[in-house]
């Protein structure tokens, strides 16, 4: 018999396998109609709870099975004969009569394999789970220094220089960066920066046209590249996850 006992509010519970030997159904068969059962109570979602993989000592092959509650249990044995019916009934009465209690002295072998198997899943889930946290708090952390950083600067634009000094970069690094990432270029005869077209209408970048007064009393016009408040928390967003990644 391979029932799996729990403590504290969790209910008993029979597994699939078990469900077979009493009724003298193949397994494969009674995992159809429970599955069936199970989705059809409790939604495809559901199924998921209630699925366990067993392990066989002999071979040491892995297959799965179903751990019913004494409800479905006796929802998916109602349209069976009565004598099957009476087998499981029995066996419920059996498993509620022992010490609820998990002592080694009130457990078969088996039973404590399965409860050590389900505590290792558990165990697994949790780091599962606690892994995954970590790694959502690694990617909210950039957003939240770059957000910071930028805090005493929401309004206006910056220059190059000062977006550089801002992030805490070298000037000639901050403007390889723009260059690598595909925000400024130059023109083919040379001259300023400019910002792609692309980064001006996503907000980051902006041209601001400066003018001027020459020696010999023309004027001169100058293109000057800036990076908005938008820009800044992107850029150091980016540098953030850059150190994390390095």
């Amino acid at each position: 018999m391979n029932a799996l006992m729990q403590t504290g509010s969790a209910p008993l519970t029979m597994t699939s396998r078990e469900i077979a030997e009493l009724t003298g159904k193949e397994h494969r068969n009674v995992l159809r109609d429970a599955r069936a059962m199970l989705v059809e109570l409790h939604g495809e979602g559901g199924l998921l709870s209630f699925e366990q993989t067993h392990r066989d000592p002999q071979n040491g092959q892995e297959y799965p099975i179903l751990a019913l509650p004494k409800r479905e249990t006796l929802i998916l044995v109602s349209g069976y004969s009565v004598q099957v019916r009476a087998r499981i009934i029995d066996r419920w009465q059996e498993l509620e009569a022992r010490p609820t209690a998990l002592s080694p002295a009130n457990l078969s072998r088996l039973e404590l394999i399965q409860i050590a198997m389900q505590a290792e899943q558990e165990r697994l889930q949790l780091e599962g789970e606690k892994a995954a946290v970590v790694a959502q708090l690694a990617l909210a952390e950039p957003k939240a220094a770059a957000l910071d950083r930028i805090a005493k600067h929401s309004d206006g634009s910056f220059c190059l220089t000062d977006a550089a000094k801002d992030l805490q970069m070298q000037p000639k690094k901050f403007l390889a960066k723009l260059q690598e990432i595909g925000w400024i270029h130059r023109r083919p005869m040379g001259g300023g920066w400019l910002a792609y077209q692309t980064r001006i209408t996503q907000g980051v970048l902006e041209h601001k046209v400066t003018t001027g007064e020459k020696s010999d009393g023309s004027e001169w016009v100058g293109t000057q590249v800036r990076v908005t408040a938008r820009g800044m928390a992107r850029l150091a967003e980016i540098l953030e996850r850059d150190k994390v990644a390095a």
